[in-house]
Parts: C-alpha cells; sequence; structure tokens
C-alpha cells in the first residue's frame, strides 16, 4: 500500500514552515517572514501515536498573483492537494478570514478531501477563541494551535491521525532505495534533469536562477532497482552568504549530500567547472560519496569531433589527483544520456559496497611493493607488511608497517592508484589508513 500523506497548504507567511518542522521535530523547511519563502514541495517521514505517515509542506498560495514563481507556486499546492489523503488548511489567529482563504476554501470545497481547518498563532487562551470565526469556511470545526510555541499540538495530531486512511502493511517498498543527491550551481539545470528523469514537473521549473530552494526527496524504480532523487538548492560559496534564507538553503543542500549514496553535480557546460563545483566536489569527496559529473546543456555547445575531449580533459586537469569521477555530457531538456546517469549511479553505488578479500590484498600489496618500495626512514627500511579492507559503504583499507608516519603523502597516492587499478572503485572516494604493526 502507499505511504499516506499529508499536505499543508494555506496563504503565505501564516506558519506553514513553522508547522511543518514542529510536526516532523526537526528544520527541515526553511522559516523567515518574507512571504513565499518556501517555493516548491518539502516532503519528510514522520509519525505520531505509533501512525507514520508522509508530511508535504507547499509554498505559500496566492491564486490571484501574476508572478511567475507564484504562479507556479499555486500549481505545487494543487498537486500537492491532489495527491493528500489529508490536507492541513492552515489560517492566521491574529489577521483572521481574508479573501484569499475565502478562495482556497471554495478550492477545498471542491476537491472531495479529508481537510482540517488549522488556525495558528493562537498563542493563548484569548486568541483561541477566534477559532470560531473560521466555521465560516464551510470545512467542518477547526482547530487552533501554535506552531512556534507548540500549544496544542497534540491534540491536533490527533485529529489529523483520525482523517487518515488506515493503513494495513506499513511499506518496506523504498527502505532499499539508492539515495541521488543532485546538486550543482544555481541555473545549472537540477530541475529540468529531475523532471527529465521522472517525466513530470515535480519540481517548479522557471527560467529564474535558484527558485529551487529546499532539497525534496521523491522516489522512483528504474529497471527494478528503488532510488530516492534529492533535489537541492544550489550550493552557494558560505562566505557570500547573507540572508537567513540562503544560509539555511546552503545548510539542506550540504545536508543532501551527507544524506547521500551517489551524489550528482550537475554542471553548465557554458560556463565549465567552475570553482563553486569544486568546492560541490570537494564536499561529496569529504564525506566518501559516490560522485557522477554530468555536464548539463550540452546541445547548446558548438561541437567538432573533439569538443567532448578536449573539455573532459580540462576539467581532468583542473581536479587534479580527484580523476577518478566519471565525466558525463547530457541535455536534461532533450534527455540526451539522462538514463545514463542512473545506470552509472547504480554502479557506483554497488562499487561503494564492494569488498575485497584479505587474501588477494596481500597479493596486490606484494607485487605493488616489489614494483616500488616505500622510501627509508633515515637509515631504516620502511615496510608495509599487511593490508586488510576493514569498512565499505564507503571503502576504507587499514596498511599495518613498522614506521607508519614515515610513509610519504606520494607513495600513499601510488598505492590508491594501483588499488583502482587492480580493483576498480570509479567514482568512489577510497580511505587509506596506516597503523603500527
Amino acid at each position: 500500500m502507499k505511504d499516506r500523506l499529508v499536505a499543508i497548504v494555506g496563504r503565505p507567511n501564516v506558519g506553514k514552515s513553522t508547522l511543518f518542522n514542529r510536526i516532523i521535530r526537526r528544520r527541515e523547511a526553511i522559516v523567515h517572514d518574507q512571504p513565499g519563502v518556501t517555493r516548491d514541495r518539502i516532503y519528510a517521514q514522520t509519525d505520531w501515536a505509533g501512525e507514520s505517515f508522509t508530511l508535504i509542506d507547499t509554498g505559500g498560495y496566492l491564486p490571484q498573483s501574476e508572478d511567475a514563481i507564484q504562479k507556479a507556486v499555486l500549481e505545487q499546492a494543487q498537486l500537492a492537494m491532489h495527491e493528500a489523503d489529508v490536507i492541513i488548511f492552515l489560517v492566521d489567529a491574529q489577521t483572521g478570514i481574508n479573501s484569499i482563504d475565502i478562495e482556497i476554501s471554495r478550492f477545498l470545497q471542491r476537491a472531495n478531501k479529508q481537510v482540517l481547518v488549522t488556525v495558528n498563532k493562537a498563542d493563548n487562551e484569548k486568541l483561541g477563541i477566534t477559532t470560531f470565526e473560521f466555521y465560516q469556511l464551510g470545512l467542518g470545526e477547526p482547530i487552533s494551535v501554535s506552531a512556534i510555541s507548540g500549544r496544542n499540538i497534540g491534540d491536533f495530531l490527533d485529529r489529523v491521525i483520525e482523517l487518515l486512511p488506515e493503513m494495513s502493511s506499513k511499506s518496506e517498498e523504498y527502505n532499499d532505495a539508492i539515495r541521488l543527491a543532485v546538486v550543482g550551481r544555481p541555473n545549472a539545470g537540477k530541475s529540468s534533469f529531475v523532471n527529465a528523469i521522472l517525466g513530470s514537473d515535480k519540481m517548479i521549473v522557471t527560467d529564474i536562477p535558484g527558485t529551487t530552494r529546499d532539497a525534496i526527496d521523491t522516489p522512483f524504480k528504474y529497471y527494478g532497482q528503488n532510488f530516492l532523487l534529492i533535489d537541492t538548492a544550489g550550493l552557494r560559496k558560505r562566505s557570500r552568504v547573507k540572508e537567513s534564507v540562503e544560509y539555511y538553503s546552503t545548510i539542506r543542500s550540504l545536508s543532501s549530500i551527507h544524506r547521500s549514496h551517489v551524489t550528482i553535480i550537475i554542471v553548465d557546460a557554458s560556463e565549465g567547472m567552475a570553482d563553486q563545483d569544486m568546492r560541490i566536489l570537494e564536499e561529496a569527496v569529504l564525506h566518501k560519496k559516490g560522485i557522477i559529473l554530468a555536464i548539463n546543456k550540452w546541445d547548446l555547445i558548438e561541437k567538432d569531433a573533439n569538443t567532448a575531449r578536449n573539455f573532459e580533459m580540462e576539467i581532468r586537469n583542473k581536479l587534479g589527483d580527484k580523476n577518478y569521477f566519471p565525466i558525463i555530457f547530457i541535455s536534461a531538456l532533450e534527455k540526451l544520456r539522462v538514463y545514463k546517469i542512473i545506470d552509472i549511479a547504480k554502479s557506483i553505488y554497488e562499487e561503494r559496497k564492494k569488498r575485497i578479500q584479505t587474501s588477494k590484498l596481500n597479493e596486490f600489496l606484494t607485487d605493488v611493493v616489489a614494483q616500488y618500495a616505500p622510501a627509508d626512514f633515515g637509515k631504516r627500511q620502511v615496510k608495509i607488511n599487511y593490508c586488510t579492507q576493514i569498512k565499505s559503504e564507503p571503502p576504507f583499507f587499514a596498511f599495518f608497517a613498522n614506521y607508519p608516519n614515515a610513509i610519504k603523502d606520494n607513495y600513499k597516492k601510488y598505492l590508491e592508484n594501483k588499488l583502482r587499478e587492480q580493483f576498480g572503485f570509479f567514482g568512489v572516494p577510497i580511505t587509506l589508513i596506516f597503523k603500527k604493526k
């Protein structure tokens, strides 16, 4: 059975993201008093009283807005309402009913969904009394809460659970999903890439840079394998983050990398591999994620027989010793090699899980040391006696030597390169540690 979905909808600045964070008990959605900060739908798994469900936060609902983003937000809210089993219609106790609330209520009356009118910002009993005003919306008995202080949240969640459909068995379908983070600079085409994969507009896609602010998890199945796409906001250098909105967007993007098995870095072909792209890659390397460089908008580049080769060589020169990642030229718009990225991601995921037998590693060690031995430590010979893989996902290898601290960085890199030649680990950072025998 599919997961049960609960969507929070309402006009801007009524506290949807604050309520979302309160329900899931962590700071997931961006919270700010600037209207319209939440643009895309945000999904999170949560539970109450032993009942699990997926909560969806949506952008502020402004039906009459002609602004491109607000139109897209309206479409996202409508899509969330269509998907949801229960709709939390959030209104504001302090401002009362306004014309937008009335328009939303008319839409919800036609939607044939379970709706709970939730009066937020009822921070005290006096404001709680204003709840009765919202009976006028014609959507049943309202309940008052304060998302910011937690007032009446328990009773509110009890009401939500009562409205949910019965779930005969908990779905385990996506427990084995390969988690893919889609990251890159603003306007590199991250959302277009996700749309190309999913075949539908799950994300807001406009020609305005940075319109995807929060991370959105979307499951899909490809040739029998479950995947979870994490589409993130464009990462910006921390030194340039001025507003708190941008700050939390950056934190969410970094968090998405941390949660992934494989990070897909979308690079704009017309701009090349910029310093910000390198910063993103270094973050993924630091956390030992599988990595794919997807050079997007390749359809817009004038090409000859050597263009791709020269472009790749330029990138690999920039990567230096981080040159073990696949570089794929794609067009998200034309769906050029988009699914090849998913095939490669699955291969890299398997590489991260790979374990090498200790006997094979020590045969390997004997051969590579015979070809090129480590430099002596003063007048003493450095000997590496033994090697074993101590961890996978990500791979860690331990080398035991008589003078481990004397082994130089260039020799460690030699061992890593030889390990890759012999055993693969394409697209995967590997870690070598050296211990005293």
